[in-house]
């Protein structure tokens, strides 16, 4: 696979005229960039040493943001509809760089299903290689819930795949226990963080050039227990690098659609006997959509990045079934079953929308991963490096973050980098923000309202592998951009103190808005929680960023 073949839109080859608006806009943020044509092919700047092996200071390079799906299922899924190409046709249509197809493990996927998959990729990849294609799985967590688990293009991707499900998968292999107390918990738990640690090892060896694992929907049955993320993270953090910010599903919940008690994400569920005990029972909602983990300030997530940790978030569609489509599910043919074909039938139009809560990959939710070059490569580094911002509802064109030290001259580090500092510094966070320049494929043109500047205390390790809380972290700086439009930098004046920290950023469109979960003077306009059956997603988007850490020398 050719790592330099360029998108129409970087390609200065091909004409602004032949270019949808979507493409235009992408080309001017390249060129802001400084990453037009050839040196978006070629790489323009180095990727900066590690922190530990240079002094103060930092100058990350600068990037290009490519659009992706990691969470993507289906005919290969059991419980999914679609074929191959009509998904990758959507992708396309709704801009999309990068996607991940997600198959739900299956004695039937194992072994006919994911060989039949991968000989559709291999033939999309080769017709159109400005789209990038990768090959996963839907991982069923032992003890736990779901990962999304894939592969960089090579010659044992799709063999590597089906030897991990075959090996490690909790459904396949009945350790879907995780109780506390229960006998197989623990067995269970360890099962899974050998299953990360023997995909590293199949990166160390070169069997496969790369494999990265993300954490699907936490909070929808709250049997992720902190501790068991925790372990995954420190199982092989090159490996496991965080998890879904926001769900898929997230039509579900359009009013007159699903029913009066749909949450947006499918979000329906009550703690069961495997959940952690630990977790409140409105934890199982979604707050604007976005997982609780994540929407609460000074939670869960915010307990992971306060040990000094990166642990990346993404949003994603989780593509089963399609809001307001009109396919169905195809008949079997006599004798034919998931188990002995690895492939459902393809789907049948009629003239009647059909049961779904999904959008189409890149319809509503986005992933933006910042790469200094075009490829599958480039994509896994960038999601590794922790270069990730995530919109819904396309309610931005564009987001670049920086951090810099006031004495210093160069770019500064961005998103999931690291800015050494001495105590008392003066530091400047830099925010350009690209407003949306074209209405949503809801026919809306996003208006970005404010911008919430989000710090934490970083303690190192919690002495409480369950904890979930993170009692430093608050807003502590909003900016109301409402009526703002085009390109923008917003500029926050920051002062290190004694500990080290990291910040983040979230924004919305300023629908929906409360005091956060853990209170007005944590979180003054956070997301909330839409009333059963009456959530309109498109009336309440949000982007959210990755952090930036700041370690204090001799803190």
């Amino acid at each position: 696979m050719n790592d330099q073949q360029l998108p129409a839109w970087a390609d200065p080859s091909v004409s602004p005229e032949s270019l949808d608006p979507q493409g235009l806009s992408r080309r001017g943020l390249l060129r802001g960039a400084g990453l037009f044509g050839a040196a978006f092919a070629l790489g323009a700047a180095a990727v900066p040493a590690s922190a530990s092996e240079r002094s103060l200071g930092g100058d990350d390079p600068r990037l290009a943001y490519l659009v992706g799906d990691h969470h993507i299922h289906t005919v290969y899924s059991h419980d999914a509809k679609y074929t191959f190409s009509q998904l990758a046709a959507a992708g396309a249509k709704y801009g999309l760089d990068w996607m991940v197809f997600t198959e739900h493990s299956n004695f039937g996927h194992a072994k006919y299903g994911a060989p039949l998959e991968h000989e559709e990729i291999l033939k999309a990849r080769a017709e159109n290689p400005r789209q990038l294609i990768f090959q996963g799985l839907e991982w069923y967590i032992p003890a736990a819930e779901h990962c999304t688990v894939f592969t960089a293009p090579g010659p044992n991707e799709v063999e590597l795949l089906t030897k991990f499900e075959s090996t490690y998968d909790g459904k396949l292999l009945g350790y879907t226990d995780g109780a506390p107390g229960h006998p197989n918990t623990a067995r269970n738990e360890a099962h899974a963080v050998k299953a990360i640690q023997w995909l590293a090892e199949q990166r160390r060896t070169g069997y496969i050039d790369d494999v990265l694992v993300l954490a699907n929907h936490p909070m929808r049955l709250g049997i992720d227990s902190p501790h068991e993320m925790r372990n995954w993270r420190d199982a092989a953090p090159e490996i496991m690098i965080g998890m879904e910010g926001a769900p898929g599903a997230q039509g579900a919940a359009i009013p007159g659609w699903r029913g009066t008690t749909s949450i947006r994400g499918e979000y329906e569920n009550k703690p069961s006997a495997n959940s952690f005990a630990g977790y409140p029972t409105d934890g199982y909602l979604t707050y604007g959509g976005f997982d609780w983990a994540t929407a609460t300030v000074g939670g869960l997530w915010d307990s992971m990045l306060a040990e000094g940790s990166l642990f990346s978030i993404t949003t994603n569609s989780d593509a089963h079934r399609i809001v307001f489509d009109t396919w169905k599910n195809g008949d079997w043919q006599p004798g034919q079953n998931f188990d002995n074909t690895g492939r459902l039938p393809d789907p049948v139009n009629t003239d009647s929308p059909q049961p779904g809560s999904d959008f189409w990959p890149g319809q509503f939710s986005r992933t933006h991963v910042g790469v200094t070059r075009y490829g599958y490569r480039s994509v896994m580094a960038g999601l590794r490096a922790g270069r990730v911002w995530l919109d819904h509802g396309h309610l931005l064109d564009g987001l670049d973050v920086r951090l810099k030290r006031d004495c210093d001259l160069g770019r500064g580090v961005t998103l999931g980098g690291r800015l050494r500092v001495r105590k008392g510094e003066r530091l400047t966070l830099s925010i350009t923000v690209t407003s949306a320049s074209r209405p949503n494929p809801q026919g809306i043109l996003p208006e970005l309202a404010h911008v919430d500047v989000i710090r934490g205390a970083v303690r190192g390790p919690a002495a409480d592998r369950d904890d979930w809380r993170a009692p430093d972290t608050k807003v502590v700086h909003t900016s109301d951009v409402g009526g703002r439009k085009g390109t923008y930098t917003l500029r926050v004046p920051l002062v290190a103190g004694d500990e080290s920290f990291y910040v983040r950023l979230r924004g919305s469109d300023g629908n929906r808005n409360g005091a956060g979960y853990l209170g007005a003077s944590v979180d003054p306009h956070g997301p909330i929680v839409h009333e059963p059956g009456n959530g309109d997603p498109w009336a309440d988007t949000w982007f959210y960023s990755n952090p930036i850490f700041v370690d204090v020398k001799g803190a």
